[in-house]
């Protein structure tokens, strides 16, 4: 059964107003702070909320349609990971098209021609504002790749047709939250389901609550 409209409008719905907030961690890329939230019975409940700095991720598909996948290391989950190049949003008013160009040209050493935004993802909206824009990009060409750090050092590279790239995201070896968003939207995009959108789309949805804290 459809929802009705007028229970989608969120104006006429509950505020969930925050009564009390404080800071538990602030570090490089993240803080954690503990909000007092009112809730609809009229009570409050505490939740936990690690503020992130916003990220992006790109799927490159060269002329033969295979896609550039990175395996890397994750420390939390203790194990390499496929995943797609990938990096944060350093600042607040950085442009995330050049830091998607930036992070391209750095973990895997191509620039593109051609760039539109697949998808945005909010990587795990019941703990994190975290925010990934995957953006799509196309008419690739190698380039000198700058010096890398110890962890990117170990990065392994490696082009999927993008049929194969679908058959691991949905087989459970890509499991990286944007990777896999990123797989199947462009597959989408590459079937002719849905278009892509302009490379400076909006992102209303963009994580901003740690960015806001370097201008403090």
């Amino acid at each position: 059964m459809n929802t009705p409209d007028s229970e989608l409008d969120d104006s006429t719905r509950h505020a969930f107003e925050v009564v009390s907030s404080r800071d538990v961690h602030v570090g490089k890329i993240l803080a954690l702070r503990v909000d007092e939230v009112r809730m609809p019975g009229g009570g409050t409940a505490r939740r936990e909320v690690v503020e992130h700095l916003p990220a992006v991720a790109v799927v490159a598909l060269d002329d033969d349609g295979r896609v550039v996948l990175i395996r890397q290391y994750r420390h939390p989950v203790g194990e390499r990971l496929w995943e797609l190049p990938a990096g944060l949003v350093d600042h607040d008013g950085e442009d995330p098209l050049a830091a998607a160009k930036r992070e391209l040209v750095e973990e895997v050493g191509l620039e593109a021609a051609d760039w539109s935004v697949l998808v945005d993802v909010a990587a795990s909206p019941g703990f994190t504002d975290e925010a990934v824009r995957v953006y799509l990009a196309t008419g690739l060409s190698e380039v000198t790749r700058v010096e890398m750090g110890e962890e990117e050092a170990d990065i392994v590279m490696r082009r999927f047709p993008l049929a194969e790239a679908v058959r691991m995201a949905l087989g459970g070896e890509i499991v990286n939250a944007s990777a896999v968003a990123g797989v199947l939207a462009a597959s989408a995009v590459d079937s002719g389901a849905a278009p892509p959108r302009l490379a400076d789309a909006p992102w209303p949805g963009r994580s901003t609550a740690f960015g806001a804290r370097q201008g403090d």
